[in-house]
């Protein structure tokens, strides 16, 4: 069997807490706190968690956006954090990102047409007449007319902005794209819109995504698979289709009891976590979910064990001590 195409392994980031009246770092953040995963090529990875669990982090640092603390990230068996600065100019050509809000993203100043054609010019793709052929292709690709090349970002929609963004993102032929809350600033009508076109690129360009999001009712629509972040770490991660139908971290069922679905009688009980998210600047001990835990198996182990991920299902992981192996 090939191996995947990307490979994270026990990735770190910290960040300075505070610093000292002299300017020394005093403590520190643990934004992404040992990270593992792989992607195989032409899936879809989902990583979803709440609001500051560390999901962007996780997608800027593997493509050292940031720079990560520790860890390892491996992209088609090239080691990504060995790479200098002009290896990993190459490289980039290859990892792309769409960000959460077009309107932030995208120069104010530039046109359209200029915004999907300059990395084609960095990477030495086309020049000329044939940039302006491309430019005009991708476009249409993405669902906008060739015409809007020469109009400016603040002519467009939110939507198209966005389509603008991927566009962008596909000028430079990439393989894996990180896909940031991509689709979460716009209204209900044009997600659906662009993840249509999302899954029919993937689908025509053979594309491989990392897709970030909050919304576990997106994510259904896309992901092959799902991990499920809490406080810098995976706590479960399991194929989409499993995931949904049996959570198994206390984390993962609170979070799916959430969503909303059509039909009244298949909604799950409702499991409402009491208190807030620990500060990243002091994690719990032991699991980090057990503050909040309502598992009713929960004890003073759950306090003094970090608990590794360990298969309790078929192809489905779970981060938590408590949680029954499945035969």
């Amino acid at each position: 069997m090939p191996g995947p195409l990307l490979a994270v392994r026990n990735l770190t980031k910290l960040y300075p807490a505070r610093r000292s009246l002299f300017g020394r770092p005093q403590g520190s953040v643990r934004a992404v706190d040992g990270v593992t995963f792989d992607i195989a090529a032409g899936e879809t990875l989902a990583l979803v968690g709440e609001s500051g669990c560390g999901k962007t982090t996780t997608g800027r640092a593997i493509l050292r956006l940031v720079e990560p603390t520790a860890g390892d990230v491996w992209f088609d068996g090239m080691d990504v954090r060995a790479l200098e600065r002009e290896s990993l100019r190459q490289l980039r050509r290859h990892l792309q990102i769409v960000f959460q809000d077009p309107h932030a993203s995208l120069d104010p100043r530039m046109r359209a047409g200029r915004i999907v054609r300059e990395g084609m010019e960095v990477h030495g793709i086309a020049e000329g007449a044939a940039a302006d052929a491309r430019v005009a292709r991708l476009l249409e690709e993405v669902g906008l007319r060739a015409a809007d090349a020469s109009r400016y970002p603040h002519e467009f929609s939110g939507g198209q902005r966005q389509r603008i963004a991927i566009a962008r993102a596909l000028a430079v032929e990439p393989r894996f794209i990180v896909l940031d809350e991509a689709v979460s600033a716009l209204d209900v009508t044009v997600q659906a819109q662009v993840l249509a076109l999302l899954l029919e690129l993937q689908r025509s360009r053979g594309l491989t995504y990392l897709f970030i999001a909050h919304n576990l009712a997106v994510v259904e629509r896309v992901a092959t698979r799902v991990a499920v972040m809490y406080l810098g770490r995976i706590v479960e991660i399991a194929d989409a289709a499993r995931l949904y139908a049996s959570p198994k971290h206390p984390y993962t069922q609170a979070l799916l009891s959430a969503v909303p679905v059509p039909d009244p009688a298949a909604r799950r009980q409702r499991i409402v976590l009491s208190g807030e998210v620990p500060s990243p600047s002091a994690p719990p001990p032991g699991c980090v979910f057990h503050p909040r835990c309502p598992h009713p198996a929960k004890d003073a182990e759950c306090t003094r064990t970090v608990p590794p991920l360990r298969e309790v299902a078929p192809g489905q992981l779970a981060a938590c001590i408590k949680t029954n192996v499945e035969s």
